[in-house]
């Protein structure tokens, strides 16, 4: 199997083969990346490519490692313990009935290979990556309530995503085939936005391009927009019907661009784009 990108993900050369190394590689493939760069819509793309079912844990900060492969309900056979009935008795004798399976449970006896994504793994605590060594590597876990060895019929596709909130353990690292999504150029900038918006005029779309990147280009900027914000600010535009010379100024200076709340996410970074604005019409 190889991934060639697809109709809806534009994928540079460096990522498809990234994709293709982890495959051939049968390691996990970690893709760090700014928010909003397609790292979690790859995966999806990936699994829709090669035909693959796909199960996606997303992680939060409370998230632990043993919740991936599997948990038990104590609290329920409790519960059904004091329940005076023949079937709950029948059912608490039998602890399987209170094991919850986890995503890699899932992945692992799954009936045909499938991709598994590991969304915002930087969100845990730093011993979350450690605890899933054992398991990516060997394909394998133990279930101690109940004995047995949960072995992956077939190893699945693993992606996880980081947005580089914290560092990764080295050993976590040497396993995984590493790819980190730049923010694209302008031609790949472009052939994304056309996937999107196949019939946006040309000289809207130009006009509100130059604009991205003069905005995205301007120092100091606590956080500068993303390929999802550029997605979300012309479905904006598109749908207020914003006129072209909205996005034009006569003297090709820096403006303040309509509906601009789509680009720029808090107040320091309007401040600044608003002072730049102000002393280059003042320095005419």
């Amino acid at each position: 199997m190889k991934f060639q990108g697809s109709e809806n993900y534009i994928a540079t050369q460096d990522l498809m083969l990234a994709v293709n190394a982890a495959l051939t590689l049968k390691r996990p493939l970690l893709v760090k990346g700014e928010p909003g760069t397609g790292k979690t819509m790859l995966a999806e793309e990936v699994a829709a490519a090669l035909g693959m079912p796909l199960l996606q844990w997303h992680i939060k900060s409370t998230t632990k490692a043993q919740q991936g492969l599997y948990e038990y309900d104590a609290v329920s056979r409790l519960r059904d313990s004091q329940l005076s009935g023949a079937e709950e008795a029948a059912r608490v004798r039998d602890i399987r009935n209170y094991i919850v399976k986890g995503v890699l449970w899932q992945a692992f006896t799954a009936d045909e290979p499938v991709a598994l994504l590991i969304d915002e793994i930087d969100k845990a605590d730093i011993e979350f990556p450690n605890d899933l060594l054992r398991e990516l590597d060997r394909m394998e876990f133990y279930v101690y309530e109940t004995r047995e060895l949960i072995r992956a019929k077939h190893r699945p596709l693993v992606v996880i995503t980081s947005n580089n909130e914290k560092e990764l353990p080295d050993a976590f690292l040497r396993r995984c085939f590493f790819h980190y999504i730049k923010f694209p150029d302008a031609d790949t900038m472009q052939k994304i936005v056309d996937v999107h918006f196949p019939g946006l005029k040309k000289d809207l779309l130009a006009a509100a391009m130059k604009t991205f990147f003069d905005v995205s280009k301007l120092p100091g900027l606590k956080k500068k927009p993303s390929t999802s914000e550029l997605l979300d600010w012309l479905k904006l535009l598109v749908a207020e019907d914003i006129p072209l010379e909205a996005l034009q100024s006569q003297d090709e200076k820096v403006a303040v661009p309509p509906l601009v709340g789509a680009l720029l996410k808090n107040e320091q970074d309007l401040s600044l784009f608003e002072k730049l604005v102000f002393m280059q019409r003042h320095n005419r």
